[in-house]
């Protein structure tokens, strides 16, 4: 992917400069207005990949312009000369690490392309922002690292990880190498555990937003497995608070500056309690379509957050019937 870099000029730099990876997603761009509201210097480096319409993550952009203004760069992380010349432009103070190749499932089929952006594109970063003396790294991990656990709900110091699918595999790997350049090179360095986020903006891949596109058409919706399964449905608003808690947090003195924190809600919800709360708030039946259970799922997510509270204040605060009402009146809008 070739570099277009938008507004480096004329930017003030009084306030502390984020670097924000994958900006123009869901997760991303809810988080980019939140740093813009915090009065930060921004920057976004995403690549608009087609794993989804690059028009929506567009549209994401746009609706983050309107909290206020900041650079864009369509790049790709595992260019790794592009990204050094713009990162050298930059100096920025702090990177937020977004960007990834999502989804468990597709990541099965080409896990080839999984390691190469959610791996060697997380090392270029970390190697550039060592380079130029960045001083936090904030690093998006998923709850998918825990995969099988004989444990719930999972906890950061869970010895047994084991990851189920070339996605979670990746994303543990990006932590291990965080904790390297963290040791080596004393950036101060969080990586972030997001547990299923939902809420405005959500990927079309995703369960809620598929469910709830396909209940509104009246067609059936896939159920793999007895709907037992679960999930602890967390909702954006909630996870981009934990986000802005790790700008702010502060290591102990005198010990490598790194560490882990599960952003979840700690309320794991069954797909059939999740379909029936989507037939109440969309007023519609589901039609459901029993499938069997697929590779790489696992039987549920559960965030121990008794850390990120303590140690980051992180307190989600939103019911899932009240996320999910959220979430559909979006939907609506952008479907009307």
């Amino acid at each position: 992917m070739g570099l277009r870099a938008e507004g480096f000029a004329g930017v003030s730099q009084a306030s502390s400069h984020v670097l924000l990876t994958g900006g123009a997603g869901f997760i991303g761009s809810h988080v980019a207005e939140a740093l813009l509201r915090r009065g930060l210097r921004l920057s976004i480096v995403d690549s608009l990949d087609y794993f989804y319409s690059p028009a929506a993550k567009r549209a994401n952009l746009e609706e983050a312009r309107k909290v206020g203004d900041f650079n864009f760069c369509e790049l790709d992380l595992c260019d790794f000369d592009a990204l050094r010349q713009t990162i050298s432009n930059l100096q920025p103070d702090t990177v937020i690490h977004l960007a990834a190749r999502a989804g468990v499932r597709p990541s099965i089929k080409n896990p080839q392309l999984y390691e190469r952006v959610n791996v060697g594109g997380t090392v270029n970063l970390l190697e550039l922002a060592r380079q130029v003396g960045v001083k936090r790294f904030i690093f998006g991990s998923s709850s998918s690292v825990y995969g099988i656990s004989n444990r719930v709900p999972f906890a950061e110091d869970d010895p047994c990880l084991r990851p189920i699918s070339p996605y979670a595999a990746t994303k543990l790997a990006g932590e291990f190498f965080c904790h390297t350049y963290a040791h080596l090179y004393g950036i101060a360095t969080v990586c972030l555990r997001f547990f299923t986020v939902y809420g405005p903006r959500q990927r079309p891949d995703l369960a809620i937003r598929k469910f709830t596109t396909l209940m509104e058409a009246g067609k059936p919706i896939p159920v793999f497995g007895d709907g037992a399964m679960g999930r602890d449905y967390t909702f954006v608003e909630d996870t981009v608070a934990g986000v802005l808690a790790a700008l702010d947090y502060q290591f102990p003195p005198d010990s490598t500056p790194f560490d882990i924190f599960n952003l979840g809600n700690s309320h794991p919800v069954s797909l059939n309690e999740l379909i029936e709360t989507l037939e109440r708030v969309t007023g519609r039946a589901a039609i459901r379509e029993q499938k069997p259970l697929q590779p790489g799922d696992v039987p549920i997510t559960w965030a121990n957050i008794d850390k990120a509270a303590r140690m980051l204040g992180y307190r989600p605060s939103t019911p899932l019937a009240q996320g999910l009402e959220k979430f559909v009146r979006w939907l609506r809008q952008v479907h009307a």
